[in-house]
């Protein structure tokens, strides 16, 4: 069966001497796997190859069997170009951090429309924004919405936030209970926007602790969650 599908990249790992095993989240199909025979043995296959970088955006003609766990592609063309994404050595290190972070949390292989369409845009905003230092801050906490665990914003006024059950409280109940710089910045992400964005003051030492606790709320909400091993990278170089 032929399915034309949207997808967007999330990893790509060699297999055996001249294969490539890309896995993409897809707008009709969800999370696929596709094994690419031969594109790491000829100029041809470099240049198929191009198409599948990170997050790159995709649209496929798939060969699809229920019953195979590795699916083919038939035709692969460019959905979406970026002007930046893959250029610009920042955006470049967003790109490698939130592609594991998705591959991490994306498993289903049923489509989830909203959920590509958050992800579709909010890529696309990147590409053309030239302020975007909290960007990855904000596309975590929102992608809860998809995930099921977005922070339940009743009683937003309470002084404290329990990560584990997703709720502000009015005193803390246990180590995952937080206050301070990271639950005004939490309160303050949860009512704006990307494009308001520019518009949240934080400097380097707060949005890494951010981003820390943001990662532990994923690690506490999806058993199945690991730190991402390009944190130490990102961090490093964004910085």
């Amino acid at each position: 069966m032929l399915i034309t599908t949207n997808a967007i990249v999330l990893s790509k790992l060699k297999y055996r001497d001249n294969d490539l095993i890309v896995r993409c989240y897809t707008q009709q199909l969800g999370v696929v796997s596709f094994l690419l025979r031969g594109v790491l043995k000829s100029k041809k296959g470099n240049s198929k190859i191009a198409y599948f970088q990170l997050l790159s955006q995709l649209q496929l003609v798939i060969v699809y069997k229920n019953n195979r766990s590795l699916q083919a592609i038939k035709e692969t063309r460019l959905n979406n170009i970026y002007a930046s994404l893959h250029s610009n050595v920042l955006k470049s290190s967003i790109v490698m951090f939130l592609s594991e972070v998705l591959s991490n949390t994306l498993k289903e292989e049923e489509k989830n429309e909203v959920l590509y369409s958050y992800i579709e845009t909010t890529l696309l905003w990147l590409d053309t924004h030239t302020e975007y230092s909290n960007f990855h801050l904000l596309f975590l906490l929102n992608l809860t919405k998809y995930l099921g665990f977005y922070p339940d914003t009743k009683n937003v006024d309470y002084p404290f936030f329990n990560l584990s059950e997703g709720r502000f409280e009015t005193r803390s109940q246990d180590r995952y209970t937080i206050s301070g710089q990271n639950l005004t910045l939490l309160k303050q992400l949860l009512g704006t926007t990307f494009d308001a964005l520019n518009t949240v003051e934080i400097n380097a030492k707060q949005r890494q602790s951010f981003l820390s606790m943001i990662l532990l709320y994923f690690e506490l909400h999806l058993g199945s969650f690991k730190t991402p091993k390009s944190l130490q990278i990102f961090n490093q170089v964004f910085n």
